[in-house]
């Protein structure tokens, strides 16, 4: 049987609520209990048990397999990205940030780029085309993207890389020539695929930010951390950063959601932007 996850020494919503902040970092407060509730409801049917609350019970105590644990938290967390999501940023790239590095490193040098909340992988292959541009443009660089992501059905479904037709909407229409494939089958025709030469130079595994250690290297040149803050108390915010942080090499990029700029308050880090900074 799986351990339990959770002491149950309150009502079971307020120990679930406690459990995901522990395991994730998200702070979910009292007033989000009836999305919670609207979330795992089909879930709560599938077992056949009377109430959100019995449901919980089960989650919290293990008994109903480590699987559904997994379902739960993939539920609760899961947010979806778009295709050139401030496009601000990647623009940003490929004005200042490309050509400070390799003004910086002359030699021919190799860019780690990290999508450190990827989600389904729009954000990490809107950056593999940003650099594969660049290169096309006569720029001399090699590159590879990794991307994070807490949720396993959602790295699985980055590694894939089929998207509808609506998701890749706001990718322009000479990228979307480039790099995304679309398929004979009239079954398919509301779906693309990122081309294989973008696909095998980003990949993507299962991570947590509130792990006290990363497996990544630490000599990365660009971080995207965006749009995942917002999410975490205060502690969590400056933890999660620091550690990002020791994983920038020196003069590398850390990038923000729009929202979340003020979070990063680390000294050692330059605000370069509102939403950019580089390690000093």
């Amino acid at each position: 049987m799986t351990q339990p996850i959770a002491r149950r020494d309150a009502d079971p919503m307020t120990s679930f609520r406690q459990a995901i902040h522990r395991m994730t970092g998200i702070s979910l407060p009292a007033t989000k209990t009836a999305l919670i509730e609207q979330r795992l409801r089909r879930r709560v049917v599938h077992h056949g048990l009377p109430c959100t609350g019995t449901y919980l019970d089960r989650v919290l105590s293990g008994s109903l397999g480590q699987a559904e644990i997994d379902t739960v938290v993939d539920l609760i967390t899961t947010n979806t990205t778009s295709f050139f999501r401030e496009r601000a940023h990647f623009d940003h790239i490929s004005a200042e940030i490309l050509p400070a590095i390799l003004a910086d490193r002359r030699r021919k040098p190799r860019l780690k780029c990290w999508s450190a909340a990827s989600s389904e992988g729009a954000e990490a292959y809107s950056l593999a085309m940003v650099l594969a541009e660049q290169q096309r443009a006569g720029h001399a660089f090699d590159w590879a993207i990794l991307g994070t992501d807490l949720s396993v059905p959602i790295i699985e479904k980055a590694r894939r890389a089929v998207y509808s037709t609506e998701q890749v909407a706001p990718v322009d229409p000479i990228l979307r020539r480039r790099y995304l494939m679309t398929s004979d089958d009239p079954a398919l025709r509301d779906q693309v695929r990122i081309v294989p030469e973008l696909r095998r130079r980003v990949l993507f595994r299962q991570m947590n930010l509130m792990d006290a250690r990363y497996p990544v290297d630490r000599d990365v040149d660009i971080i995207f951390l965006r749009n995942v803050l917002i999410y975490f108390d205060l502690q969590d915010r400056q933890d999660v950063v620091r550690r990002l942080q020791g994983h920038l090499r020196p003069g590398g990029w850390l990038i923000v959601g729009h929202s979340e700029g003020m979070s990063v308050t680390l000294s050692g880090l330059e605000r370069v932007r509102p939403t950019i900074f580089r390690k000093l």
